[in-house]
């Protein structure tokens, strides 16, 4: 056999082996921009945009960029929006409160639920298509449990865990991903789950104006945590509880009806 065709041979055999490699590679392609997106707002700093003490300086051009260029900003900060949530950024309560200063609390809603629920697709078709089949075929015990009851649940399993944060917000976006949740019962579950909480928080920042003029007088920097109170968070509870009857009477009746029924 000639130096040529052994040379030939060799690089028949590794033709497969690369080729198998590409399916794979793009399966975790969407994840790898999403973690490297993410890394690289951190590496330039872009953290510090996304608090209450960059509003508080910038809060005059900032309102009045938005008078000057009203649909402008709507759809730029829709889009800003649902850039973070799919790139993971922990920003989504504090843009919220953007959202209600710099929009009024009824437009600030719909940006924000537009967006949020933009970006959690975008991330949870990522997750799924980087773990889902994989991952749900070699679950087993509670795990395959909790997945049988999001495919048999799913609307019903995410509506109350979207309206209680029991979870951080980017965990719920990937999580059904893993549990082979449609996107159509994602998508609605999500928009409607989170309803409540981004109203509340854009109720926030339509007003937030006079916690940051204390916080000025004061000589101290204003937070989250100045604004929430225990009867939103009792609220909040509220809502997950009544969301949540449904799925308990559906499980208990299910219960009482025998098998062979």
């Amino acid at each position: 056999m000639t130096d040529t065709s052994q040379a030939s041979m060799a690089k028949n055999a590794d033709t497969p082996a690369r080729g198998s490699l590409w399916p794979t590679a793009k399966r975790f392609l969407p994840l790898a921009i999403v973690v490297a997106g993410l890394g690289f707002a951190y590496l330039m700093g872009w953290q510090r945009f996304f608090t209450l003490d960059f509003l508080a300086e910038s809060r005059e051009s900032l309102t009045s960029f938005v008078a000057s260029n009203y649909w402008l900003s709507t759809i730029g900060f829709t889009a800003l929006y649902a850039i973070a949530v799919a790139f993971s950024f922990p920003a989504a309560s504090i843009l919220t409160i953007f959202s209600g200063f710099l929009f009024g609390w009824l437009t600030g809603s719909v940006i924000v639920a537009i967006g949020a629920t933009t970006g959690a697709s975008a991330i949870f078709l990522a997750a799924r298509s980087a773990f889902g089949d994989g991952l749900r075929s070699r679950v087993g015990g509670r795990v395959k449990n909790l997945a049988d009851g999001f495919e048999k649940d799913a609307f019903s399993y995410l509506l109350v865990l979207r309206i209680a944060p029991v979870f951080p917000f980017f965990i719920m976006n990937i999580a059904p991903a893993l549990f082979n949740v449609p996107l159509r019962t994602y998508v609605i579950a999500t928009f409607l789950g989170i309803l409540p909480g981004v109203v509340a928080y854009s109720y926030l920042g339509q007003g937030i104006g006079s916690v940051l003029d204390a916080a000025e007088a004061a000589g101290t920097s204003a937070s989250v945590g100045d604004l929430i109170t225990t009867e939103i968070t009792l609220a909040f509870a509220a809502l997950a509880i009544v969301a949540a009857i449904p799925v308990v009477i559906k499980k208990w009746r299910s219960r009482k009806t025998p098998s062979g029924a």
